[in-house]
């Protein structure tokens, strides 16, 4: 009864964070390329399944977020080679990326299984498919993390 009940709360639940102002997540959403010198990074929750559960993300071992369904954090970078990570069950799972000058790029979060409880993991998703997810989300505020980046 009491896993019946635990897969239910993974499915069903609902975890919040903060939302930043609907102008923000307009002019994001604007999908404007970056200036040269720049790479625009989305980082984006979509799927349903693991709801009740927030995860940090860090950017380069800095607080990004966390994370909750259907919400998105958008921020510019340096171009060149950054780190993407997020908390998972055990030890946070990371994504590198080599980012271009001028180039947006959408990385997908997205909840696992997990022994204990779900883990988190990150996907590069092609532009098009990143807008289309991202157009129908809400921008969370940046810099809320549960707990410092594990060195």
């Amino acid at each position: 009864m009491f896993l019946c009940g635990s897969i239910l709360v993974l499915f069903y639940g609902c975890a919040t964070v903060r939302i930043a102002p609907s102008s923000l997540a307009q002019e994001a959403k604007k999908f404007v390329a970056p200036e040269m010198g720049q790479a625009g990074l989305y980082v984006y929750r979509d799927g349903i399944f693991g709801s009740i559960l927030k995860k940090d993300i860090w950017v380069d071992g800095e607080c990004l977020g966390e994370s909750a369904p259907k919400v998105f954090f958008f921020m510019r970078l340096p171009a060149g080679k950054h780190t993407i990570a997020t908390e998972s069950e055990f030890s946070p799972n990371a994504l590198s990326l080599d980012m271009e000058s001028g180039k947006n790029y959408f990385v997908r979060q997205y909840i696992k299984v997990g022994v204990f409880v779900g883990g988190a993991n990150l996907k590069l998703v092609d532009e098009e498919k990143g807008r289309v997810a991202v157009a129908k989300l809400k921008m969370a505020e940046p810099g809320h993390c549960s707990d410092p980046h594990p060195k």
